[in-house]
């Protein structure tokens, strides 16, 4: 009860707890990686004071400093890559850079020697002349990071994409589950609706028997029994909406044929309506009350975006093994960027519409029939043709 009552702040709680765990493992490892490139920097120092106090050591300087030189760049074992540049910006020697295969040996030696210095402060080596009594320059020692450095230099980068992989999927999960609660409550809604126009409906039947045995006009019998009929579709297809309807192999040209012919008898008189099929039938697999709902959603809204008057052309069309149905209107049409979002529950232009139309639409055609709906094209102020495509057997 408590966790239902306030789930929004344990919500918020959760969410500002996780970005400042986050927070402190990036804090961490920026210290880390700080840590390590001082550990670096002071190895490097401590190469630089032995080799001056190597030098010290000799008494004839100058003959010892190529050997001496030599030792601290290709005898050291560390992998940071370096190289050692003389007072007069001479390349004397160089460690762990492979430079085999590169024919201009100076310009990769510069290019290297300017990246060393802007990745760390370059140390400079000197040693004491006994015959001069002063500091004297070795050269100038740069030196990069060393590979696993660099490793570590990207690891808050792969954290950073862990993190927001972690959070997307976290999202869609959330998400999923919500469109699968929302799903759930209109499939119940569904069955309630089909459930609760039964009751009526067995009593509409009823008195239409009885005023069959009262002498009453056969046309106004007739006329009750169609609607009757219309309830019981109606039924059926809210029953259907809510589980998973069954399919059977029906001709898609008659199916289509018969709900045209319903809509153009109870359609505006100044809706011009055509109707252009083969002679030949085509078989799909189908529930015929749910593809009668989605034929009559699109032919509705075709008549809307008219405003009850235009010319309306429901055509099918064989392609291979697929079947392409298409209704086409004269309305106002609609931009590009409204050809997806159309079909999401909701979404209306209507002043009073509920939005569900197009989405029932796409559900029956896509999850129950494994076809596909669409905005085949559209132009504001001429138009706008819709497309279902449906694999024929």
């Amino acid at each position: 009860m408590f966790f239902t009552k306030h789930r929004q702040l344990i919500r918020w709680i959760i969410i500002i707890a996780s970005f400042a765990i986050i927070s402190l493992i990036l804090w961490n490892t920026y210290v880390f990686f700080q840590k390590f490139k001082a550990e670096e920097r002071r190895k490097m120092e401590t190469w630089s004071y032995a080799q001056s106090d190597f030098l010290n050591s000799f008494n004839d300087i100058n003959s010892e400093v190529n050997n001496v030189t030599s030792f601290i760049i290709t005898d050291s074992t560390s992998t940071t890559p370096m190289i050692l540049v003389s007072p007069e910006g001479d390349f004397q020697s160089l460690k762990n850079l492979d430079t085999t295969g590169i024919r201009n040996v100076t310009s990769f030696l510069k290019k290297r020697q300017q990246q060393y210095q802007e990745e760390n402060n370059p140390i400079p080596l000197s040693y004491f002349n006994n015959d001069s009594n002063s500091e004297e320059s070795i050269g100038t020692l740069y030196y990069g990071n060393s590979p696993l450095l660099n490793k570590l230099k990207y690891y808050p980068l792969a954290l950073l994409l862990i993190i927001v992989l972690f959070g997307a999927v976290v999202y869609f999960f959330y998400r999923s589950s919500k469109i699968a609660t929302q799903n759930k409550l209109w499939s119940g809604m569904a069955k309630e609706t089909a459930h609760q126009i039964g009751t009526p409906l067995s009593s509409l039947m009823g008195w239409t028997e009885i005023l069959k045995s009262e002498d009453t006009n056969p046309e106004y019998i007739k006329e009750i029994e169609k609607d009757i009929h219309r309830l019981q579709t109606i039924t059926e297809r809210f029953s259907k909406i809510g589980s998973l309807p069954t399919l059977e192999k029906s001709d898609i040209i008659a199916e289509t044929q018969e709900a045209y012919d319903y809509l153009k008898t109870r359609s505006s008189k100044l809706v011009n309506f055509s109707l252009k099929i083969p002679e030949h039938p085509i078989y799909v697999n189908l529930n015929k009350q749910l593809y009668s709902w989605t034929i009559e959603n699109l032919v509705k809204n075709a008549i809307d975006a008219m405003k009850g008057k235009g010319d309306l052309q429901v055509t099918i069309s064989q392609l291979e093994q697929q079947v392409k149905i298409t209704v086409t209107d004269t309305g106002k049409g609609i931009s590009k960027n409204e050809f997806n979002t159309i079909f999401d529950p909701g979404y209306t232009t209507k002043r009073r519409g509920w939005g569900l139309g197009l989405s029932l639409a796409k559900r029956i055609v896509e999850d129950f029939h494994d076809g596909r709906i669409k905005v085949l094209n559209s132009e504001k102020g001429k138009g706008t043709t819709m497309q279902i495509s449906l694999k024929t057997i």
